[in-house]
């Protein structure tokens, strides 16, 4: 079981996306849960990415000040990974 940074919900682990704060300092979504680095947990939806921004989550987890920019980049790939995971299908139309 691991926590969302965002909704601060208790989830198998599987159900999560980790986020890696990797050796050379990049944030990026880790689909694989595998990179190394220091991770957090986030939901599969970009509510959560959007909750852990506004309340800065990420900073706390990683210990760094994290841009907005990396929020912003984390929204994209959760919005790519969202239509990947639909099958190419984006909120529910064709």
């Amino acid at each position: 079981m691991r926590m969302c940074v965002g909704c601060q919900t208790s989830k198998p682990k599987k159900e999560l996306i980790r986020i890696v704060k990797c050796p050379d300092g990049k944030i990026t979504l880790d689909e694989t849960l595998k990179m190394n680095g220091r991770g957090a947990y986030v939901c599969r939806n970009t509510e959560c990415v959007k909750i852990a921004h506004k309340g800065h989550k990420l900073d706390k987890a990683f210990e760094m000040q994290v841009e907005a920019s990396v929020y912003n980049d984390l929204e994209k790939q959760m919005e790519i990974l969202q239509i990947k995971e639909n099958g190419g299908v984006v909120n529910g139309t064709d």
